[in-house]
């Protein structure tokens, strides 16, 4: 696994992980992509991102691939690195695209039940109409992400709420009400983004977050 850099100007804190697709069964090489890097970083500015991508040897890797800047709106729970994010940034226009980050470290004795009540709510998020990209990226032991790309804002809230139409729409809904039972986490946050601009090509197309 790729370490990120310990420090850099105007870095705020970086995850590196190993790719995951959602859905896939849990024991196949296709759910876990050790060789397929996925970084989320926090900036202060985008002229450190710029300057970071231009010549940082990671961030010159990554400037190769695709990715999105974002802009940040709202906080559900909390990780220690991100804790002083607001819950509240910004307004956010339902009808407009968002993207939305899951980061989670895990409690690893309850993994067996985060499995069993996770993959159904990949498949659900993974083949929404409302979604135009859905991902996952883990750093074992304990490191779990997951990244998505909506149409709009009240789609993405309709799935979280079980009002999708579409089958097993309580899917979402139903396992964060097991969460609540009994974490799966030590700590969990839900993040909600602005897309401001998108920058190459993933599997073979872009344009994700024109809405």
């Amino acid at each position: 696994m790729t370490r990120p850099p310990a420090r850099f100007p105007g870095l705020r804190h970086l995850e590196c992980l190993a790719t995951m697709r959602l859905g896939a069964p849990v024991l196949s090489p296709d759910r876990m992509q050790m060789q397929r890097l996925a970084v989320f970083a926090a900036w202060e500015d985008e002229p450190a991102l710029e300057r970071f991508l231009s010549t940082h040897a990671l961030g010159r890797r990554l400037a190769i691939g695709w990715h999105v800047r974002l802009e940040f709106l709202r906080r559900w729970g909390a990780v220690t690195e991100m804790a002083d994010l607001p819950e509240v940034a910004g307004p956010c226009d339902p009808g407009e695209p968002v993207v939305a980050v899951t980061l989670a470290r895990m409690r690893l004795p309850e993994l067996p039940r985060f499995v069993r009540w996770g993959r159904p709510v990949e498949r659900l998020v993974r083949d929404h109409p409302g979604t135009t990209l859905a991902l996952a990226a883990v750093r074992p032991p304990r490191t779990v992400l997951t990244f998505s790309v909506w149409r709009t804002s009240r789609e993405m809230t309709d799935m979280v709420h079980g009002r999708s139409d579409v089958d097993a729409a309580s899917r979402h809904a139903d396992a964060m009400v097991e969460r609540e039972r009994r974490d799966f986490h030590h700590e969990f946050t839900t993040l909600r983004f602005r897309p401001v601009s998108e920058h190459g090509v993933w599997a073979g197309s872009g344009d994700y977050t024109a809405g």
